[in-house]
């Protein structure tokens, strides 16, 4: 009887066990199906994590091997550095394919002026025994580019085309050349530029004069006018340069290249080499930035080089893309002033830049923009003056007969300022900023002009003072101008006529270099690549 009633309890026991351990289970399966409760802001951390995850993946897993069509030196660079990580071609390849190109048509440029063949090979063959390694590569492993020589490279005088300067021996790489190297970008030579960088024509005492590859009888733009003609006629992917009144602009416009003059602080700049810190303003309206023959290429370039150095004070952690305006975007055709006689190839290059914008989705109105007259007057006071008192003195001490004609027309359409009116003219720039800021709330993009008239010759700012006004007043006044508020300005070439190239330029807000090139690619998928059509004249 005992043990009966044992067995009744122990069974009775075992099904109550049976039961709890069956609930517990259920509950446990039901609670790992229902969503996890976060707050929003650390699902979006969260996803924002698992994006730079996927991205960093995407970089890193190897492409497909094929390659792209045509000799390597014409590629772009997205095709490039896609084809080096792929194992479709090799850096030493790549770059012998560049050195190649460099040596055939360089001579007759005269747009690199230092060769660094025998630095690029080595640095080339530390690329591809990296790749064998396996792990992760820069956004340009191996992509030859070329670099201005105004910008300090290590161990190399800092000429800026001024013969005297040679003991002026770059103790580091300038910020933009350290971004560019650890992005894996491979250098191949440095451009030639302007004594000081100072005029939008390219030649010098000390390399001489540098030509354009659509046509010797134009110029090739400048100050960054090596850069301009190197990267079009096929030498490196990517060209450096830099701007403070128009000096990747110009250059692009001249040799039928794309280029974004970023924002100031965006890109770091510093030059060790220097033997005295620059200007204020001079700095606040200078900016650093790629030229490049596909807009994609100079998009790439411009994230590689905005990475942080702590040596330039002004650089500011901004992100490359910002939230896109609603709906379509309204672009400003800007108005030219009166006093501007607009040459009919710019009037009709500048409506068909606005047409395809039109048929890529944008709403084009002709406007009216910020006061760009006023301006430019501010540009060319606050530079002239601040040149005059900090560098003026040095400079025509060392500098050619030709530079003094430049400078002389330059500094004539400037007003002499006292303390007082320069700190009027510097107060002025707020103002401009916030006209130009408040038009952008409901004009995104501003569709302007490089130039009202046709590419002028090779030396023509050595002609008389009044020639050297009426270019930089009278003719590329909306370039200089967008200097002042500091704002992204892109180029992009949209036509060829009579056998030269025309570019327009897309204007954006602080920071939003990436509507500006949005702009630009637009304009570029309708009127395709100029480059490939200059090669085949080259040939």
């Amino acid at each position: 009887m005992a043990k009966t009633t044992a067995k009744k309890t122990a069974k009775k026991t075992a099904k109550k066990t049976a039961k709890k351990t069956a609930k517990k289970t259920a509950k446990k399966k039901t609670a790992s199906k229902k969503p996890a409760k976060t707050s929003s802001k650390t699902s979006a951390s969260r996803k924002a994590v698992v994006a730079k995850k996927a991205k960093k993946a995407a970089q890193l897993k190897p492409a497909s091997s094929r390659r792209p069509k045509g000799p390597a030196w014409q590629w772009s660079a997205v095709e490039t550095a896609a084809a080096i990580r792929s194992g479709a071609i090799s850096a030493v390849e790549t770059v012998e394919a560049h050195l190649e190109r460099m040596r055939a048509v360089n001579p007759k440029l005269n747009a690199v002026v230092v060769d660094l063949s025998e630095e690029a090979l080595k640095a080339a063959h530390a690329a591809d025994k990296q790749r064998a390694k396996g792990g992760e590569l820069g956004l340009l492993h191996g992509v030859p580019v070329t670099i201005k020589e105004n910008v300090d490279y290590e161990g190399r005088s800092n000429f800026n085309g001024v013969p005297a300067n040679k003991d002026l021996v770059a103790p580091s790489d300038a910020p933009v050349v350290r971004n560019l190297k650890k992005a894996g970008a491979i250098v191949i030579g440095l451009t030639n530029t302007p004594e000081f960088s100072f005029r939008g024509f390219t030649d010098n005492p000390l390399h001489g004069l540098t030509l354009n590859p659509w046509d010797p009888d134009i110029t090739c733009g400048g100050s960054s006018g090596g850069a301009g003609s190197a990267v079009a006629a096929g030498i490196g992917t990517i060209a450096h340069g830099n701007d403070i009144g128009g000096s990747l602009r110009w250059p692009a416009h001249c040799n039928g290249v794309a280029t974004i003059k970023s924002t100031q602080g965006r890109i770091p700049a510093f030059n060790a080499s220097a033997t005295a810190e620059r200007p204020m303003l001079a700095h606040l309206m200078s900016a650093q930035g790629p030229l490049a023959r596909h807009v994609a290429d100079v998009r790439l370039a411009l994230e590689v080089m905005s990475r942080r150095d702590p040596r330039d004070p002004w650089w500011v952690p901004a992100p490359l893309v910002g939230e896109r305006p609603k709906g379509p975007i309204k672009v400003a055709l800007a108005k030219i002033p009166e006093d501007m006689e607009v040459d009919p190839s710019v009037r009709a290059a500048l409506r068909q830049a606005a047409d395809h914008l039109e048929r890529s989705g944008y709403r084009v109105s002709e406007v009216e923009v910020p006061d760009i007259n006023g301006v430019w007057q501010t540009w060319c006071d606050i530079i002239t003056n601040e040149t005059v008192v900090m560098q003026e003195a040095g400079m025509l001490k060392v500098t050619s007969e030709d530079f003094h004609k430049a400078w002389g027309g330059m500094k004539a359409k400037a007003n002499v300022l006292d303390l007082k009116a320069w700190m009027q003219a510097t107060a002025a720039r707020n103002g401009h900023i916030r006209a130009w800021q408040l038009f952008f709330e409901e004009y995104p993009v501003v569709l302007a002009p490089t130039t009202v008239k046709p590419t002028p010759g090779p030396r023509e700012d050595t002609v008389s003072p009044e020639r050297v006004r009426e270019i930089f007043w009278g003719e590329i006044r909306f370039i200089s101008a967008i200097n002042v508020p500091g704002l992204p300005g892109a180029v992009v070439p949209v036509a060829v006529h009579d056998g030269k190239p025309i570019g327009v330029q897309l204007i954006a807000g602080r920071y939003r270099e990436d509507l500006a090139l949005d702009a630009a690619a637009a304009i570029e998928k309708r009127a395709g690549v100029l480059a490939h059509r200059l090669w085949e004249s080259m040939a």
